[in-house]
């Protein structure tokens, strides 16, 4: 099966930011759910979703402008409730991805 376009971006993010200290693809406590994402110290900052989005874990502050500027919408896990502090990126936004994945690394390497 030929991979989506948001599957061949996140491909990319994987590439450029797998041999960062602390980030793993996954995790040993990950099955299901988080077990293709990429984390930090166990802990998710960036996955594609089980609808195939691009989603990643950033500031609420930052998922604000986002949202307000129509690069993407927050992200619900499907229990009708939004997650303030992750963002599901809009396939034709006119952001740059990796550029993100790296704020979200950053985010949540430094924990809250």
């Amino acid at each position: 099966m030929k991979p989506t376009e948001t599957e061949k971006q996140f491909a990319k993010i994987i590439t450029a930011l797998r041999r960062r200290s602390g980030v793993t693809l996954g995790g040993p406590k990950k099955k299901g759910f988080g077990a293709g994402a990429l984390c930090v110290n166990e802990k998710i900052f960036a996955m594609v979703s089980s609808k195939g989005n691009l989603v990643m874990k950033l500031p609420r502050e930052r998922v604000d402008a986002l949202v307000a500027a129509g690069s993407g919408t927050r992200f619900g896990p499907g229990h009708g409730r939004v997650m303030k502090e992750w963002l599901t990126v809009d396939s034709g936004a006119d952001v740059d991805r990796l550029a993100l994945a790296e704020e979200a690394l950053a985010f949540v390497a430094k924990g809250k």
